[in-house]
């Protein structure tokens, strides 16, 4: 492939800016899940001693000695499925400020990571995702196969803290019979809780490196060709050839309404030839006398067949016709130092239509 289809240049704002409304961003999912796991440890670690105490409190009436009882006498179905409500009820309570804490984290982690972004693309339907052979392909293209290994890596990891862990319980376990229920309950717990702190710690690690790889991946994806960058310039500042056009048409447009006030001049001073400038003297309307149009050659020309055929006198002035299509604009009243040679003009001009004696 030549230079010009490699991507090798930065992408560009608009690039960003399309591919975010695209639903394409940066963003790591296990930035999401750690960011979730810390909060909710964190929480569990500062409300433990409260948790532990709510936890014993819900077992100990839903499972204490009434319980017992009941169960001693013998449970119907309706009975065990009360006792198992009230039990997953009193646990749920407990829970909800964690699990609370675990939503607000992850809309968090992601508004850290995107910020506050809505798009209905990538819910749109796209045939290809259920054509057999693009599935397999992606099945074995490079960003799966990154994804494979990170959670085959994350599943060793966690499950090796997980089962070391719960080999060094199970060794010890025999050491809770005959020891208070409380003391027992308080020792599994603490160590569920740094079971659960190790593979926070664990996890950190991973989202640190799939973050810096989403960022390597996203900006890799958004990469451009020489040509590309070019290409977007190009449609961002306007094709110099349609700019051209436009202007053209601009400029035509503005000459036909500048055509169109020449039947309303006192006057319209020539060059001869190359230069034609009307003008207007509106007593009410104007201090001084107005350029209402001007041209050059082709222009002049129109001018002056337009004065012609409504009858406005045309008086060549070279001098001062070159000097008002140098010095004025249309719409412009005439300059101070012109004001003597246009008036002298204008008292011809109205002598001769018999304006003034």
């Amino acid at each position: 492939m030549g230079q010009g289809g490699e991507k090798t240049e930065k992408a560009t704002s608009k690039k960003r800016r399309d591919a975010r409304r695209k639903g394409q961003v940066r963003r790591s999912t296990e930035v999401n899940t750690a960011f979730c796991a810390i909060l909710m440890f964190g929480l569990l670690f500062a409300i433990w001693p409260g948790f532990v105490r709510q936890l014993q409190e819900v077992f100990t009436e839903q499972l204490g000695s009434a319980s017992i009882t009941m169960a001693s006498r013998g449970m119907n179905v309706s009975e065990i499925m009360a006792l198992l409500t009230r039990l997953i009820t009193g646990f749920l309570l407990i829970m909800f400020p964690i699990l609370g804490t675990a939503v607000i984290a992850g809309v968090a982690a992601n508004v850290l990571q995107i910020g506050f972004m809505f798009t209905t693309e990538t819910m749109k339907v796209k045939l290809n995702k259920i054509n057999p052979i693009n599935g397999f392909k992606q099945m074995l293209s490079p960003r799966k196969l990154v994804d494979l290994a990170k959670n085959l890596l994350k599943i060793f990891l966690v499950g090796y803290i997980a089962y070391t862990d719960y080999v060094a319980l199970m060794i010890k376990f025999g050491s809770y019979v005959g020891q208070d229920i409380e003391v027992s309950f308080v020792d599994i717990m603490r160590t569920a809780f740094l079971t659960a702190l190790k593979m926070c710690v664990v996890m950190v690690f991973i989202a640190v490196a799939d973050f810096l790889y989403q960022w390597w991946k996203y900006e890799k994806d958004l990469r451009m060709t020489k040509q590309e960058v070019k290409d977007e310039h190009k449609l961002m500042e306007g094709d110099p050839k349609i700019k051209g056009k436009i202007r053209q048409k601009q400029m035509q447009m503005s000459a036909m309404r500048m055509m169109s006030q020449v039947p309303e001049a006192d006057v319209v001073i020539t060059n001869p030839t190359h230069y034609a400038v009307a003008l207007a003297y509106r007593e009410n309307e104007h201090s001084a006398p107005t350029i209402i149009a001007k041209g050059q050659d082709y222009i002049a020309q129109k001018i002056r067949e337009a004065a012609m055929e409504n009858d406005i006198q045309i008086v060549e002035n070279p001098p001062l016709a070159q000097s008002l299509f140098a010095m004025c604009e249309v719409g412009d009243e005439i300059p101070d130092e012109l004001y003597q040679a246009v008036a002298d003009v204008l008292v011809f001009v109205y002598r001769q239509k018999g304006k003034i004696r």
